[in-house]
């Protein structure tokens, strides 16, 4: 895939922040010597990763250092280790003589993320059943209707963090922030995966699957939920175009039948 260079102003814009992670407001810029506990290294890491979550950056991005210091107001060497960090956290790639780029997922990556996630996902609601309470679920509805309001509005940051979330908000009703922490990773995997290989798939589709899933886990249907949460990943891995192109010009020519 060519390398793209659309501006890095994606990443300055004081979105709301990914599960677990701090918020960086609007139009705020850190100081230079807010690192203190790698503050601002981690204020940058959030930026780029909500800018991914959100679809602002696209896979192939340049991510120029220079720039990037330029908007946060802080030295290279700081901006070096946010980037090294996205590096460890699988959201960039860091090419010798050439820079940090956004990663490019491969075919082979992105089922293998999906796998995960249907590995874990089942079994989370599915011990979720056995002790959800009455007000979590009326905080899941109350999420719900942000996300049904978000679709509607055609909002399509808002919309993708919401659906992306709704994952990540489950598996801290199970008062497991390891198994919270390691849903927010696979799902700004995902959305990397899907921002390259994605096709038109409806936003509506998955919400009305969450609507779902809540109405089986407010039943306690551990059954149910289990059956619901695997084919929602499923029907998301399946709107994504994962057979590979073929680089043979022969066949890539040959006339269709």
């Amino acid at each position: 895939m060519a390398r793209r260079s659309p501006s890095l102003k994606a990443i300055d814009t004081g979105a709301a922040p990914a599960a677990g992670k701090a918020a960086l407001p609007a139009g705020a810029v850190p100081a230079a010597n807010d690192d203190a506990g790698g503050t601002t290294t981690q204020r940058i890491v959030d930026a780029v990763t909500q800018a991914i979550v959100e679809r602002r950056l696209m896979p192939g991005t340049k991510l120029a250092e220079q720039q990037i210091a330029d908007i946060f107001k802080v030295s290279r060497t700081v901006v070096r280790q946010a980037l090294n960090q996205l590096s460890r956290d699988h959201l960039v790639a860091l090419e010798p003589a050439r820079g940090a780029f956004v990663r490019e997922p491969s075919v082979e990556e992105a089922r293998q993320v999906f796998e995960v996630r249907q590995m874990l996902e089942a079994e989370m609601v599915k011990r979720l059943c056995a002790v959800i309470t009455d007000t979590q679920v009326a905080e899941l509805r109350a999420h719900l209707k942000a996300e049904g309001e978000a679709v509607a509005r055609t909002d399509v940051p808002g919309r993708t963090r919401l659906l992306a979330d709704f994952h990540v908000v489950l598996a801290r009703m199970l008062g497991n922030e390891v198994l919270a922490q390691m849903l927010s990773d696979l799902l700004s995997r995902s959305s990397l995966i899907s921002l390259m290989y994605q096709s038109a798939h409806s936003a509506e589709h998955s919400q009305d699957e969450h609507v779902a899933i809540v109405d089986a886990l407010e039943r306690r249907d551990a059954r149910a939920a289990l059956k619901l949460m695997q084919s929602h990943l499923g029907n998301v891995e399946r709107n994504l175009r994962l057979n590979p192109r073929s680089n043979d010009l022969a066949k890539a020519l040959q006339p269709l039948a």
